[in-house]
């Protein structure tokens, strides 16, 4: 029987990084995201092919059903990280691959995977779902992470995400701010190594549980804030706390420097999006830097 599987994408507004470290941090699913579709065969293989938002293949493989070894491939190394992540699914649920003799399975992103708004999450909350296996432990078995991306992968509204002794903590909240039309999110045009951005976090030397607390504490009051000014106050002092830590400069006093609104790195810094305030002006100021893809905040979320 066939079977269609979808997740939301994800951005996180708030708790970059400390979130890992088991700060609160507020994460928005958002309207684009990935479908997986399953077709039994019957030829013995577990044919797979990635299409990308205009529907092209991005990545095929071939893999042989017994022992989920690669037979053909256009990637090795994705086809090595795919094989890793079906052979951590089939073990926590040994009965997925003896469904059929064989299965044809297509994904395809609603948005250009260079914008980092989760590529491997959606893929591992839809492969979680086909396997009937817990997502956040295929996650953290296979690649490591805070896991806030699967929960966006599995909400459709906004939420805050906590680690407490090493569980998810997740809450549905009701974050509409009056202002949001006043938000924006806008593309650095670099793909960021969430990897290497985690390792310079972890390289830094600082008082863990104070930044936890700090952090959540900001994440609390972004939630609740009433007003743009009030929630720009917000976005500059989180913005300069992770600058102090990771001793990198804010993306504002590297990039736009001339900005009248407010800029927020998410996620990995210096990759990816930033969140910025400001009104009709501000996707003209930002492309004419070089930065096409400027995204309202309505648009953007789910």
């Amino acid at each position: 029987m066939e079977k269609e599987f979808y997740s939301n994408g994800k951005l996180l507004l708030s708790g970059e990084y400390a979130i890992l470290d088991g700060a609160m941090g507020l994460a928005i699913p958002t309207s684009y995201g990935q479908s997986l579709h399953v077709t039994p065969t019957k030829d013995g293989f577990l044919d797979w092919t990635s299409l990308d938002e205009n529907d092209k293949v991005w990545f095929s493989a071939k893999f042989d059903l017994t022992n989920l070894n690669v037979v053909s491939t256009s990637d090795e190394t994705m086809a090595k990280t795919l094989t890793s992540l079906l052979l951590e699914a089939n073990a926590q649920n040994p009965l997925l691959l003896t469904d059929s003799d064989g299965f044809q399975i297509v994904t395809r992103l609603t948005f250009p995977k260079t914008w980092g708004l989760g590529t491997s999450s959606t893929l591992i909350n839809n492969l979680a779902q086909w396997a009937r296996v817990d997502a956040h432990q295929l996650l953290w078995n296979a690649f490591g992470g805070s896991g806030y991306d699967i929960s966006c992968a599995q909400h459709n509204s906004p939420i805050t995400y906590q680690l407490v002794d090493g569980e998810p903590k997740v809450k549905e909240i009701d974050f509409n701010p009056i202002f949001k039309n006043s938000l924006y999110f806008v593309h650095l045009n670099q793909k960021q190594s969430s990897k290497e951005a985690i390792a310079n976090y972890r390289n830094q030397q600082f008082d863990k549980l104070e930044l936890i607390n700090k952090v959540s504490d900001l994440t609390r009051k972004m939630v609740l804030a009433s007003t743009l000014a009030g929630f720009e106050s917000l976005m500059e002092e989180h913005e300069s706390l992770l600058s102090k830590i990771l001793k990198i400069d804010p993306v504002k006093q590297r990039l736009f420097p001339d900005y009248f609104g407010t800029i927020k790195s998410l996620g990995a810094w210096g990759g990816d999006f930033v969140l910025a305030t400001g009104d009709n002006q501000s996707i003209s100021y930002f492309k004419s830097k070089g930065y096409d893809t400027v995204i309202p905040y309505s648009k953007m979320v789910l």
